[in-house]
């Protein structure tokens, strides 16, 4: 990501966007484990949550602290590196998870029909 913004704007999206898809099949498909749909829209918004929140780090050392300015840029940069990938990486598992959960609960007949 380019940046935090970026980041929580990005999470939103898709947390926004899969709740959607699974709130028009709670209401729309017929013989649907509501409670199973429910636990998975709960999952993505708590991991949409999660994903913003742990966004919320800054560099904890100041420029003072390396020999130079260069050095400085290079350890902020490689610290939200990691960071972000590991928060997107444990968002998209979360994700993932949920979905997963929303398909065990739709059933077979409706998944049949849309192929």
């Amino acid at each position: 990501m380019a940046n935090k913004r970026e980041f929580k704007k990005y999470a939103d999206a898709v947390g926004a966007s899969v709740c959607e898809e699974m709130m028009e099949a709670y209401h729309n498909v017929k013989d649907a484990d509501k409670a199973a749909i429910e636990q998975a829209i709960a999952k993505v918004l708590g991991a949409t949550a999660a994903a913003k929140s742990n966004a919320n780090v800054f560099f904890d050392k100041g420029h003072k602290a390396f020999e130079n300015l260069k050095e400085y840029s290079k350890a902020k940069e490689a610290f939200f590196t990691q960071l972000f990938t590991k928060i997107n990486n444990d968002f998209a598992k979360e994700i993932e998870d949920a979905v997963k959960q929303f398909n065990a609960a739709i059933p077979k007949s409706v998944k049949e029909e849309q192929k």
